[in-house]
């Protein structure tokens, strides 16, 4: 069942889109954007969110590692709904405490599949994917709730990660005004 057919799509929509200025880590700024905290803090939606990414996670698969902050809450529920363990990623070393950039569950050995909120250009699941490498996990997928199209899929691609989206930009019906 695809979450277009479901009325997921909507149900995201009316939570998570929002119609607002918005700057990027680059500096770009958009005029809309998904707000992955608004759709964490859904209990039911951030339940049937993860119900419906557990369809696309790979035979397998024996970690699901979420990316700091957005891809955290997601990797908790996505966990929960397959009885997989967790494993959460920071973008840099824990600079005191463990002094670790990876928590939770063990990945050395183990097939991890990455988990974020929205997909763009892909940078940022790439560096995570190369960073697990290293330490030892084989990262060949990738899941996300939001796929936009601005060449993420192609990038993770060309690095042996193939990324499976629960909706495209497409699916989403348009962005609705940002409360005052």
């Amino acid at each position: 069942m695809s979450a277009t057919s479901t009325g997921l799509a909507a149900r995201i929509a009316a939570t998570a889109c929002v119609t607002d200025e918005f700057t990027l880590g680059d500096g770009q700024v958009l005029d809309s954007y998904f707000d992955e905290y608004r759709l964490a803090a859904d209990p039911r939606l951030l339940h049937d969110v993860a119900d419906a990414m557990s369809a696309s996670v790979p035979e397998g698969a024996e970690v699901l590692a979420g990316v700091e902050l957005g891809g955290v809450p997601l990797v908790v529920a996505l966990s929960a709904a397959t009885g997989l363990p967790a494993a959460f990623l920071r973008r840099a070393p824990k600079r005191y405490g463990s002094r670790r950039q990876v928590e939770g569950a063990a990945v050395c050995g183990r097939r991890v599949v990455l988990v974020d909120d929205v997909v763009r250009s892909g940078s940022q699941l790439l560096a995570m994917a190369r960073m697990l490498r290293v330490v030892g996990a084989h990262v060949t997928d990738a899941l996300c709730v939001l796929e936009r199209p601005l060449g993420g899929r192609l990038l993770l691609d060309e690095h042996g990660v193939a990324l499976g989206s629960l909706l495209n930009e497409s699916d989403l019906p348009a962005p609705t005004e940002v409360p005052s």
